[in-house]
Protein backbone atom coordinates (compact mmCIF):
# COMPACT_ATOMS: atom_id res chain seq x y z
CA UNK A 1 0.00 0.00 0.00
CA UNK A 2 0.92 3.46 -0.49
CA UNK A 3 2.26 5.78 2.31
CA UNK A 4 0.33 8.54 4.55
CA UNK A 5 2.13 10.85 6.94
CA UNK A 6 1.46 13.75 8.99
CA UNK A 7 3.54 16.79 9.33
CA UNK A 8 2.87 20.64 10.87
CA UNK A 9 4.01 22.78 7.85
CA UNK A 10 2.91 25.49 5.55
CA UNK A 11 1.09 23.60 2.82
CA UNK A 12 2.12 26.40 -0.13
CA UNK A 13 5.71 25.69 0.77
CA UNK A 14 5.74 21.50 -0.26
CA UNK A 15 7.21 20.47 -3.11
CA UNK A 16 4.77 17.30 -3.69
CA UNK A 17 2.84 17.26 -7.19
CA UNK A 18 -0.64 18.37 -6.07
CA UNK A 19 -1.84 20.54 -2.84
CA UNK A 20 -5.33 20.23 -1.87
CA UNK A 21 -6.85 23.61 -1.49
CA UNK A 22 -9.99 23.79 1.16
CA UNK A 23 -11.99 26.06 -0.87
CA UNK A 24 -15.12 27.80 -1.06
CA UNK A 25 -17.79 27.46 -3.34
CA UNK A 26 -17.54 30.10 -5.74
CA UNK A 27 -13.46 29.14 -6.29
CA UNK A 28 -12.69 32.71 -5.10
CA UNK A 29 -10.53 32.75 -2.36
CA UNK A 30 -11.17 33.66 1.28
CA UNK A 31 -9.16 33.03 4.54
CA UNK A 32 -7.38 30.74 5.94
CA UNK A 33 -5.53 27.77 3.90
CA UNK A 34 -7.81 28.77 0.68
CA UNK A 35 -6.53 32.73 1.23
CA UNK A 36 -2.75 31.38 1.76
CA UNK A 37 -2.59 29.45 -1.19
CA UNK A 38 -4.35 32.35 -3.47
CA UNK A 39 -1.71 35.13 -2.39
CA UNK A 40 1.09 32.27 -2.69
CA UNK A 41 -0.42 31.41 -6.71
CA UNK A 42 0.06 34.52 -7.87
CA UNK A 43 -2.52 36.62 -10.21
CA UNK A 44 -3.21 33.80 -12.91
CA UNK A 45 -5.29 31.41 -10.05
CA UNK A 46 -8.12 33.60 -9.72
CA UNK A 47 -9.27 33.38 -13.92
CA UNK A 48 -8.25 29.70 -13.59
CA UNK A 49 -10.85 29.11 -10.89
CA UNK A 50 -13.39 31.31 -12.28
CA UNK A 51 -13.18 29.04 -15.07
CA UNK A 52 -14.18 25.72 -12.70
CA UNK A 53 -16.50 27.77 -10.42
CA UNK A 54 -18.28 26.63 -8.91
CA UNK A 55 -18.13 24.08 -6.73
CA UNK A 56 -20.48 22.03 -4.66
CA UNK A 57 -19.31 20.81 -1.18
CA UNK A 58 -17.80 17.33 -1.68
CA UNK A 59 -16.19 18.09 -5.02
CA UNK A 60 -13.25 18.69 -6.33
CA UNK A 61 -11.94 21.04 -9.14
CA UNK A 62 -8.28 21.34 -10.57
CA UNK A 63 -5.78 23.74 -11.74
CA UNK A 64 -2.04 24.45 -12.43
CA UNK A 65 -0.54 25.83 -9.33
CA UNK A 66 1.12 28.61 -11.22
CA UNK A 67 3.60 29.89 -8.37
CA UNK A 68 3.36 27.55 -6.08
CA UNK A 69 5.97 24.56 -5.71
CA UNK A 70 3.41 22.16 -6.67
CA UNK A 71 2.38 21.03 -10.41
CA UNK A 72 -1.02 21.68 -9.28
CA UNK A 73 -3.86 22.79 -7.06
CA UNK A 74 -6.83 20.56 -6.45
CA UNK A 75 -9.84 22.61 -4.85
CA UNK A 76 -12.12 20.97 -2.89
CA UNK A 77 -15.09 22.54 -0.79
CA UNK A 78 -15.90 21.20 2.61
CA UNK A 79 -19.22 20.93 4.57
CA UNK A 80 -20.02 23.81 6.84
CA UNK A 81 -20.57 21.57 10.00
CA UNK A 82 -24.28 21.68 11.09
CA UNK A 83 -24.27 19.07 14.39
CA UNK A 84 -23.91 16.20 11.87
CA UNK A 85 -27.36 16.78 10.55
CA UNK A 86 -27.08 17.26 7.00
CA UNK A 87 -24.70 14.67 5.74
CA UNK A 88 -21.56 16.62 6.41
CA UNK A 89 -19.59 13.25 7.20
CA UNK A 90 -20.39 11.78 3.86
CA UNK A 91 -19.31 15.20 2.07
CA UNK A 92 -15.93 15.36 3.77
CA UNK A 93 -15.09 11.90 2.69
CA UNK A 94 -16.06 12.92 -1.17
CA UNK A 95 -13.93 16.22 -0.69
CA UNK A 96 -10.73 13.46 0.30
CA UNK A 97 -12.10 11.00 -2.80
CA UNK A 98 -12.86 13.15 -5.03
CA UNK A 99 -9.50 14.67 -4.52
CA UNK A 100 -7.88 11.41 -5.40
CA UNK A 101 -9.91 10.54 -8.23
CA UNK A 102 -8.59 14.10 -9.62
CA UNK A 103 -5.18 13.20 -8.66
CA UNK A 104 -4.96 9.66 -10.26
CA UNK A 105 -6.51 11.45 -13.59
CA UNK A 106 -3.60 14.03 -13.51
CA UNK A 107 -0.67 11.04 -12.78
CA UNK A 108 0.00 12.78 -9.18
CA UNK A 109 2.39 10.59 -7.46
CA UNK A 110 1.98 12.61 -3.52
CA UNK A 111 -0.39 15.29 -2.48
CA UNK A 112 -1.01 17.28 0.54
CA UNK A 113 -4.11 17.54 2.44
CA UNK A 114 -5.05 20.34 4.35
CA UNK A 115 -7.49 19.79 7.58
CA UNK A 116 -10.67 20.02 5.02
CA UNK A 117 -13.72 22.03 6.90
CA UNK A 118 -11.96 22.44 10.19
CA UNK A 119 -11.44 26.37 10.29
CA UNK A 120 -14.20 28.79 10.00
CA UNK A 121 -16.89 25.91 8.66
CA UNK A 122 -16.32 24.51 12.37
CA UNK A 123 -15.66 20.63 11.63
CA UNK A 124 -14.86 18.98 14.83
CA UNK A 125 -11.34 18.07 14.29
CA UNK A 126 -11.14 14.82 16.22
CA UNK A 127 -13.91 13.61 13.36
CA UNK A 128 -12.55 15.14 10.63
CA UNK A 129 -8.90 13.57 10.97
CA UNK A 130 -10.51 10.40 11.33
CA UNK A 131 -12.90 10.81 8.28
CA UNK A 132 -9.87 12.05 5.93
CA UNK A 133 -7.28 8.73 7.23
CA UNK A 134 -10.14 6.77 7.28
CA UNK A 135 -10.99 7.88 3.58
CA UNK A 136 -7.67 7.92 2.29
CA UNK A 137 -6.60 4.82 3.60
CA UNK A 138 -9.49 2.90 1.60
CA UNK A 139 -9.05 4.86 -1.49
CA UNK A 140 -5.33 3.82 -1.51
CA UNK A 141 -6.41 0.21 -1.00
CA UNK A 142 -8.44 0.41 -4.04
CA UNK A 143 -6.01 2.07 -6.30
CA UNK A 144 -2.73 1.87 -5.21
CA UNK A 145 -2.28 5.44 -5.78
CA UNK A 146 -1.02 7.99 -5.35
CA UNK A 147 2.27 7.17 -3.64
CA UNK A 148 2.55 9.53 -1.02
CA UNK A 149 -0.82 11.61 0.77
CA UNK A 150 0.89 13.70 3.69
CA UNK A 151 -1.94 15.60 5.50
CA UNK A 152 -0.88 18.97 6.34
CA UNK A 153 -1.31 20.62 9.85
CA UNK A 154 -1.56 24.03 10.98
CA UNK A 155 -0.85 24.08 14.85
CA UNK A 156 1.00 20.91 17.10
CA UNK A 157 -3.06 19.56 17.97
CA UNK A 158 -3.83 18.79 14.83
CA UNK A 159 -1.06 17.00 13.98
CA UNK A 160 -1.56 14.73 17.00
CA UNK A 161 -4.81 14.08 16.02
CA UNK A 162 -3.70 12.98 12.59
CA UNK A 163 -1.10 11.05 14.29
CA UNK A 164 -3.24 9.70 16.52
CA UNK A 165 -5.68 8.40 13.57
CA UNK A 166 -3.07 7.22 11.54
CA UNK A 167 -1.85 4.74 14.50
CA UNK A 168 -5.45 3.76 14.60
CA UNK A 169 -6.00 3.33 11.34
CA UNK A 170 -2.79 1.75 9.72
CA UNK A 171 -1.41 0.85 12.85
CA UNK A 172 1.59 2.39 11.12
CA UNK A 173 3.00 5.81 10.30
CA UNK A 174 5.74 6.44 7.27
CA UNK A 175 8.35 9.00 7.69
CA UNK A 176 7.41 13.09 6.45
CA UNK A 177 7.86 13.22 2.54
CA UNK A 178 10.65 14.29 1.03
CA UNK A 179 10.81 17.84 0.10
CA UNK A 180 8.45 19.25 2.63
CA UNK A 181 10.37 22.57 2.72
CA UNK A 182 10.13 25.20 -0.01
Amino acid sequence: MSGMSCIQNDITTLRVDAIVNAANPSLSGGGGVDGAIHRAAGPKLPEACRKQAPCPAGEARITPAFRLPAKWIIHTVGPVWHGGTRHETEQLANCYRNSLHLARQHAVSSIAFPAISTGIYGFPNPLAADIAVQTCRDFLQQYHSPDHIIFVCFDPQTLSLYKQALHRFTKTETPAAPGQQK
